[in-house]
């Protein structure tokens, strides 16, 4: 059993009820996950939005894609479109994209959101969602150098989705859920890190061995792995300094999210940076 710190925040870890009786079961509130609600609703509507104003909800074009804020190496590296490596997580390829991804994240990031309060939840996803574009970026651009000319940067593949951020919480819920300070067994939580260790695992697997399989056949679905790649190794590095926000005392929590978030936003603009100064 994970051990409760001597001196528990109240806002945190209620105090138990005295008068109830030691054997008779307490049924807990069902935790609000506000972050998850809104990033779930923020992708739905806009697909919604996509599929009124005449996107097609089965297959959409890399043109409608480009237009709602789909990422995209020319656009950025060419035309400074940066804003498109924050648009880029919440537009999505159709209605299976748009619920595969949905349903990730909401399992993700309920279990997620306990840990890392609603502002860590927002910020994990916008931050390793982020450094997933960023990554596929870099690799589209140094993939396709004839492209680099190309108006508009047509020429290079649209990327868009919230599976890069997705793999970013699970990123950082594998380093989470190590923790022994958290208020459940430990046979629960090694349950619960190794299904999201699978999750990971068997996502990667199946995104790699898919574009493999397009890549010999000349066409096919194409999975940006690199996003989710990116996404994944930011999530990690964002969970590195911080401790779980149940069975922590606030004040200790709440300064290590500002270093992560501090952090990762710094290595964000330098290799932001560093993507503006490759050779065209």
């Amino acid at each position: 059993m994970g051990s409760y710190p001597s001196t528990p925040d109240p806002e945190i870890l209620p105090p138990v009820d005295s008068t109830v009786p030691p054997s008779t079961p307490v049924r807990r509130p069902r935790p609000s996950a506000p972050a998850t609600y809104l990033l779930v609703g923020i992708n739905c509507v806009v697909f919604l939005a996509m599929v009124m104003h005449g996107v097609s909800a089965g297959s959409p074009t890399t043109d409608q894609l480009m237009y709602w804020g789909a990422d995209n190496a020319g656009a950025v590296l060419n035309g400074g479109e940066w804003w498109r490596i924050v648009s880029a997580m919440f537009v999505h390829v159709g209605i299976i994209h748009l619920a595969t991804n949905m349903w990730c994240l909401w399992n993700l990031s309920l279990l997620a959101e306990p840990l890392l309060g609603s502002v860590g939840v927002l910020a994990a996803y916008i931050l390793t969602g982020a450094a997933g574009n960023l990554l596929s970026t870099c690799v589209n651009w140094m993939s396709f150098p004839e492209a680099r000319g190309s108006v508009g940067g047509v020429m290079f593949p649209a990327g868009a989705g919230a599976s890069g951020a997705v793999f970013g919480i699970a990123g950082v819920l594998i380093v989470l859920l190590k923790s022994n300070r958290l208020p459940v067994p430990p046979l629960e939580l090694k349950k619960l890190r190794k299904s999201v260790i699978y999750f990971a695992a068997i996502n990667l697997v199946i995104g790699v061995t898919i574009s493999s399989g397009a890549a010999v056949m000349g066409s096919g679905m194409r999975i940006d792995n690199m996003a989710h790649l990116g996404g994944f190794a930011c999530g990690l590095l964002f969970a590195t300094p911080l401790v779980p926000r149940l069975g922590s005392p606030r004040r200790l929590f709440n300064l290590r999210l500002r270093v992560a978030m501090v952090g990762v936003v710094g290595m964000l603009v330098l290799f932001g940076f560093y993507l503006a100064q490759l050779p065209g």
